[in-house]
């Protein structure tokens, strides 16, 4: 699934499969509200392998768009949160000189250094932490070190407001934060497919399924003034395009927005996908018409 919409767009166990998903349920956080390292999301094992398997990447577009808008180049390092297993972080590693991703769910990570070491991306570095880590990072690297810190379709875990003002200073003048929605949920699309693959999903679930996880522009929304608020400049681009969605990459979308124990059983799995083909009229493979959003904001020089 080379890029295009990544299943569920992020969603989480807290999502209570797919019923809803509110802004409070981020990543999982200690009592003063801080991501504890090593604590998992859900995203672990079979979930993991999912996520890495069937949820897309992104055209090169995309890439120009945060090039062009951050000047990123070969000097600069970028900071992907959220990063999971890398369908950002590893073609962005490509074009500047160094990148770090950092995700709290050490099985996304596992795979992410795997896939880096296999493609011989020797630039790319894995941390284990979240957004409540971003101050820690900036002492660390410094003040005014980072092209870009991206947020790719994991926005809706974090504290916009905190974050979006504990990364400025960690960001060098003209660089900035970049929050990217990659296409529309899988089940709400305005197409067949899709109003076939949301049938089957909510009488596999028992429930209707309304989950948009902030992909809508009520989301892009609360980015944007959250970007204004914490003083960065605002600019708001998108990339669209058609891709193949094969059935199996509909079934293993879905299936990476669950957490690991909330995982249908394999023959429940099995079952769920031969309805979905059914209901799709035997076809294998449709095409998805997809809008990547990019909301940067930008930190102006002085």
């Amino acid at each position: 699934m080379p890029y295009g919409s990544c299943g569920a767009q992020g969603t989480s166990a807290a999502v209570e499969a797919f019923g809803a998903c509110p802004e409070q349920n981020r990543w999982p956080r200690n009592r003063r509200g801080v991501q504890a390292a090593g604590m998992a999301t859900g995203f672990g094992g079979e979930v993991a392998t999912y996520y890495a398997r069937h949820r897309r990447g992104y055209p090169p577009e995309v890439l120009d768009a945060l090039a062009a808008v951050f000047r990123l180049g070969g000097d600069d390092t970028v900071v992907d949160l959220g990063c999971g297993t890398a369908q950002l972080s590893l073609p962005l590693a490509a074009r500047v000189g160094a990148v770090i991703g950092i995700d709290p769910e050490p099985d996304m990570l596992a795979i992410a250094r795997r896939t880096a070491l296999d493609q011989g991306i020797g630039n790319a570095t894995w941390v284990l932490g979240s957004d409540g880590d971003v101050p820690a990072l900036s002492r660390l690297l410094g003040r005014g070190r980072v092209g870009a810190l991206t947020v790719a379709v994991a926005i809706h875990f974090m504290d916009r407001d905190t974050l979006f003002e504990a990364a400025r200073p960690l960001l060098r003048p003209g660089g900035g934060i970049a929050v990217v929605t990659n296409g529309e949920t899988l089940w709400t699309q305005d197409a067949e497919w899709s109003r076939a693959l949301r049938g089957c999903l909510e009488r596999m679930l028992g429930h209707p399924v309304t989950a948009r996880c902030q992909t809508d522009e009520d989301g892009r929304r609360r980015n944007r003034e959250a970007l204004v608020r914490a003083g960065y400049r605002y600019e708001e681009t998108s990339v669209r395009y058609d891709a193949p969605l094969t059935v199996d990459d509909m079934v293993g979308g879905v299936f990476s927005a669950m957490s690991a124990e909330r995982l249908p059983t394999d023959q429940q799995r099995e079952r769920f996908a031969a309805e979905l083909r059914d209901a799709l009229g035997g076809r294998t493979e449709v095409t998805e018409s997809v809008r990547v959003w990019l909301q940067c904001g930008v930190r102006d020089e002085g």
